[in-house]
């Protein structure tokens, strides 16, 4: 039985994690057409819970952001509830779970907004494979860049998205600024073209996540709010000159807002942009006070050397968990791992590939 760092407990705001094993979001698509969370959602999550944290998959702040057939919102009343049969399912377990807020923009298409192009922060089509949209696989649009005073409206989602998840019974937030959305869209130069306030410089460029996340903290304690980050991240067509002057100097600026967590996504796993060296934890651990979460593609014993080196607090896993919802007791015990390489039902709806993976039997 290994009594490695990972199990050591740990605490994150008020919350003491039981281990400092975190599953990480990831999108299922289980939401169905009206995009409200579901008692089959609910035992997911539940089985689960032996995690130190659980993140939930991104969710969409409101009708504009949808980018995802099936993924879920925390828009509507309707939402809320869906999502409070999930988090009542958690309380007894007493293991926190996050709600993670997303916005597609740019990628995204008109086909999930009847008919009106995606947004971004400027008119900048992302150069990648076709999209899933609900009428079949389409080549990517150019989007539409936001206004400024649309950019506020935007901003005020995120708070109604954050009152609404307290209403929901979660524990804390998690903001997506990572993977190609529409903060990273407004961070990275290749995606972000602006000549007003929200472009050209870092602290321009990083204005629009500092709105967000200054916005969601009018509603929580910044100990139980998180933001995620890809300094490394090729995904959604992501990738500028200037990463390594520009995610230092966010993580730095985040800091001073006494997040609870920066959750980076440092590993390859994801695909790498090649703009030169990938960035380390250990570059971002002088500039973030509050605990970092690694993730992409760890192994344990990846988990374990990042921990020991003081490099991150938690690790977050996301593949492993799609069929191993008894992680932690499978790598305490040395029990062996479900296979996660058959992505074919990884984002269809009902049971199979998502809830009827039984944990480990000795």
């Amino acid at each position: 039985m290994s009594q490695g760092l990972l199990f050591e407990p740990t605490t994150l705001g008020d919350y003491r994690l039981k281990n400092r094993l975190v599953m990480a979001p990831m999108t299922r698509g289980r939401a169905g057409s009206e995009r409200v969370p579901n008692d089959i959602m609910a035992e997911h999550y539940f089985q689960r819970a032996s995690a130190g944290l659980l993140i939930t998959e991104a969710t969409v702040v409101s009708a504009q952001g949808i980018g995802w057939i099936g993924s879920p919102g925390i828009y509507t009343d309707e939402m809320v509830e869906g999502w409070r049969k999930v988090t009542d399912r958690l309380k007894p377990t007493g293991t926190p779970i996050f709600l993670q807020l997303w916005h597609c923009g740019r990628a995204s298409h008109s086909d999930f907004h009847n008919g009106a192009l995606p947004v971004s922060a400027s008119a900048v089509r992302l150069n990648g494979d076709t999209i899933r949209t609900p009428l079949g696989k389409k080549p990517y649009e150019t989007p539409r860049p936001l206004t400024v005073d649309e950019i506020k409206a935007v901003v005020d989602d995120y708070r109604k998205a954050a009152a609404n998840a307290k209403a929901a019974g979660f524990s804390g937030i998690e903001v997506h600024g990572a993977n190609g959305y529409l903060i990273n869209q407004f961070l990275d130069s290749t995606s972000n073209r602006r000549q007003d306030q929200y472009g050209g410089s870092l602290e321009n460029r990083f204005r629009f996540f500092r709105e967000v996340l200054e916005a969601v903290l009018d509603v929580w304690p910044a100990k139980h709010v998180g933001a995620r980050i890809s300094p490394n991240g090729v995904h959604n067509d992501m990738g500028c000159d200037d990463y390594r002057d520009l995610f230092p100097y966010v993580a730095a600026e985040i800091d001073k807002l006494h997040l609870g967590y920066l959750h980076i996504m440092d590993g390859l796993a994801f695909g790498f942009h090649g703009k030169g060296e990938p960035m380390t934890l250990a570059e971002f651990r002088p500039l973030f006070k509050g605990l970092i979460i690694g993730n992409c593609g760890y192994t344990e014993e990846a988990a374990e050397a990042r921990i020991a080196a003081g490099d991150a607090d938690l690790i977050a896993f996301g593949r492993p968990y799609i069929t191993n919802p008894d992680l932690p007791e499978r790598f305490r015990n040395g029990w062996p791992l479900n296979p996660a390489e058959d992505m074919s039902l990884w984002y269809t709806p009902g049971p199979e590939g998502y809830t009827d993976y039984a944990p480990f039997r000795p």
